[in-house]
């Protein structure tokens, strides 16, 4: 993460996320925002992430609440795979081993310079319980070591009112693919 927000950024993005955390009730039953403002408000770099997911348009919002750490969950909540991460490929090992005609990065190496993790096949899962996503794209998430280390890589997406994983090489990339991401505040 690079990016200090100003205050007005802050405010801003605190006002955004408080929208839509009214808006969409349902992915957060029981969890209230104060609680949610008050981490936010302490924690100035996380702020700062969910403020480059939202420029990416990624649309977080809470999804969750882990006890056990304290942390509140973040994922993408953007009807269709976030515009400004797509046409990438999986990791940046993929992007290396293309000759020609290489995507502008790799899933992975954005999420890690933006600070968040891919989700997991079971994170995308959820966040398919809390609505209908990727109706028209799909997103790449976390692949196990096993898949990886074949040269694959693995992507989801709804159709048919059902949420499919498939393969592909990791070093592919589609204009419709992209990935989805989490922060935990």
């Amino acid at each position: 993460m690079k990016k200090k927000l100003s205050q007005q950024e802050r405010n801003e993005m605190l006002s955004i996320l408080k929208a839509r955390f009214e808006k969409s009730k349902n992915r957060h039953k029981g969890i209230d925002w104060q609680q949610v403002q008050a981490k936010l408000e302490a924690a100035a770099e996380k702020l700062a992430v969910l403020h480059e997911m939202e420029q990416s348009g990624g649309e977080p919002d809470v999804v969750g609440y882990d006890a056990k750490s304290n942390e509140f969950l973040f994922y993408d909540c953007s009807p269709e795979s976030p515009a400004g991460r797509r046409s990438l490929c999986y990791d940046e090992d993929a992007l290396a081993s293309r000759k020609e005609n290489k995507p502008k990065g790799s899933a992975v190496g954005m999420a890690a310079g933006m600070g968040i993790s891919l989700l997991t096949e079971e994170e995308y899962r959820h966040l398919q319980t809390l609505g209908a996503f990727d109706l028209k794209t799909s997103s790449w998430v976390k692949t196990p070591e096993s898949i990886r280390e074949l040269g694959g890589a693995i992507f989801c997406d709804r159709r048919y009112d059902h949420v499919f994983t498939y393969h592909n090489g990791a070093e592919s990339y589609y204009s419709a693919r992209g990935f989805r991401g989490r922060v935990r505040v």
